[in-house]
Parts: structure tokens; C-alpha cells; sequence
């Protein structure tokens, strides 16, 4: 993946690791692949009235993570708060989408591999938040 090839040639460097960067930012694309995958494969199942929770998830899992990730692609001038902000609105979004799946997990393979992902998504998303500065600290390049 080009993603730490382009981190790497921006004329601004991040306050942040790069592999960090780079892993939470796949993270949260395949996630929200994932998680856009696992709402149709629930449209397509038979009891589809029993997963309106876990679609409505999934979809709302997807979208955020999809915006976290663009919003941890840029390097240009990044907000702290913003960040933390985005990375835990991510992690509470996959955190409720991975509960919501693991229930229908051991009858649907695609809920089993999307809380999976979802899991995954979080972790990577609280590692990033971790090597964020304190609130209040400005970022600097």
C-alpha cells in the first residue's frame, strides 16, 4: 500500500509515528470496507428484520471510519483535539458495531469477520490516540 510511501514524501512531517499513522489509517479504510460489505450481506440474509440494528451499525460504522481515515491522511497543520476527537467518535463507532456483530457471529460468518475488523479498527485507533499529545498541547511540525 502507497499509504507510508505518500506520509513519508509530505513536505511536512507528522508529530506522530508514521507506521503508527499509516497502520490506524488502514485500519479504518478496511474497516469501513468491511463494515459496508457486512450491512449488504445483511440485506441479503433471510431474516433481514432481525439485523436493522446491526446494517444501521455498519453503515455508521463505515462512514466514521472512512472520515477518520481521510482525516489522518492529512499532515498539513493537524488539530490535536480534532484528532482525538475523530479517533474516539472511531473507536466507540467500531466498539458498538463489533458488540452488534459478535451477536449474530455464530450464525453469520460476515457479522463474525466484520466485528473482527471492527475490533481491530479500535485497537489501531487507540494506539494512534495514545501517541497524540495532551489536550491543550498545540501540535507541531
Amino acid at each position: 500500500m502507497r499509504t507510508e510511501e505518500m506520509i513519508r514524501s509530505h513536505p511536512q512531517k507528522p508529530p506522530m509515528d508514521m507506521n503508527e499513522i499509516a497502520t490506524c489509517i488502514r485500519a479504518c479504510i478496511e474497516c469501513a470496507d468491511v463494515c459496508t460489505s457486512c450491512a449488504d450481506a445483511c440485506l441479503g440474509e433471510e431474516m433481514v428484520q432481525n439485523l436493522v440494528r446491526c446494517i444501521r451499525l455498519n453503515l455508521d460504522c463505515a462512514d466514521i471510519c472512512a472520515a477518520t481515515g481521510r482525516v489522518l491522511t492529512r499532515q498539513t497543520e493537524p488539530d490535536g483535539m480534532i484528532l482525538r476527537t475523530q479517533l474516539e467518535a472511531c473507536m466507540a463507532a467500531c466498539r458498538a458495531c463489533a458488540l452488534e456483530c459478535e451477536q449474530h457471529a455464530s450464525m453469520h460468518e460476515h457479522c463474525r469477520i466484520c466485528a473482527t475488523s471492527c475490533r481491530e479498527c479500535e485497537d489501531a485507533c487507540r494506539r494512534m490516540t495514545d501517541t497524540l499529545p495532551t489536550a491543550g498541547t498545540q501540535m507541531t511540525m
